[in-house]
């Protein structure tokens, strides 16, 4: 089985805390497809699930965590706050409600999915979450979406730094400034949408250097991101392309290929604006 390293992250109710830097993101799946989609994924060797109250999934991942064989141990757990639920107490039941429904008494990650700056209340939020990883409930907190300044807030007005910050990165956004903003506060960066939505598959400079490599554009595209310390979930719900995708650990990328990868950089979303998205 793949062996995928961990990254240790800044904050835990355990000590010494990590994440697999690879995982499997069910963003989209449909709720009657997320339990057998988990199965497979934990048959290609994945152990870390991506979730989010939003997507209307998690009792599907909680299906699949109870049929299997794995210890509660093995499988690494992320959900994410619900846009409505912002506000301390708020942020509490809500986690409450998805441990019912992924059948777990903790979760490994609780993400605040976006900052929402327009509510003005993603540092209350966070005071809530603050007490869940007090209390066990989440075992490291996070968020997603945050922008630097965001962030400084949290850093002024709270105690505790972020674990990670889950953002859209690829090569067409390298999100160069955020991830060295990370690295100088200890946060881990999390990449969704890592291969924006198929659109960099295309691209010359990907399809070279899987020409190079013997690898699919997509296997080159989340080598990269492994290589530049990013954790990464791709989605898919077909079995062999989930095997593919994580079939990236018996070739590195040379550092000039990695170079040429991140100066691709277009500063294109494919995703909304964190600083106006709700507004």
């Amino acid at each position: 089985m793949t062996q995928v390293p961990n990254i240790r992250l800044n904050n835990g109710a355990i000590a010494g805390a990590e994440i697999p830097q690879f995982g499997f993101g069910v963003f989209q799946i449909p709720p009657a497809e997320t339990a057998g989609a988990v199965r497979e994924a934990f048959a290609a060797g994945y152990r870390h699930i991506d979730t989010a109250q939003m997507y209307g999934n998690e009792e599907g991942v909680g299906e699949a965590i109870k049929d299997s064989d794995l210890s509660r141990g093995e499988v690494f757990v992320t959900t994410k706050l619900n846009n409505d639920a912002h506000g301390y107490n708020s942020a509490i039941s809500a986690l409450d409600e998805s441990l019912k429904k992924l059948r777990l008494d903790y979760v490994d990650l609780y993400l605040i999915h976006w900052p929402l700056p327009h509510q003005d209340r993603y540092v209350e939020t966070w005071k809530g979450f603050e007490k869940l990883l007090a209390d066990g409930r989440a075992r490291s907190i996070g968020v997603s979406n945050f922008q630097p300044a965001h962030l400084d807030r949290l850093a002024k007005e709270t105690d505790t730094v972020p674990a990670v910050n889950q953002i859209e990165l690829h090569p067409l956004l390298t999100q160069t400034e955020l991830r060295k903003y990370h690295a100088e506060h200890g946060i881990a960066t999390e990449a969704w949408s890592p291969i924006a939505q198929g659109e960099v598959l295309g691209e010359q400079t990907i399809t070279s250097l899987a020409d190079k490599y013997g690898k699919s554009p997509a296997q080159v595209v989340l080598r990269w991101h492994l290589q530049v310390g990013n954790i990464v979930f791709p989605k898919s719900v077909n079995p062999d392309r989930m095997r593919e995708n994580i079939d990236v650990f018996d070739f590195e990328l040379a550092d000039d290929d990695v170079d040429a990868i991140e100066a691709m950089d277009a500063g294109h979303r494919t995703g909304p604006d964190p600083d106006t998205f709700g507004a």
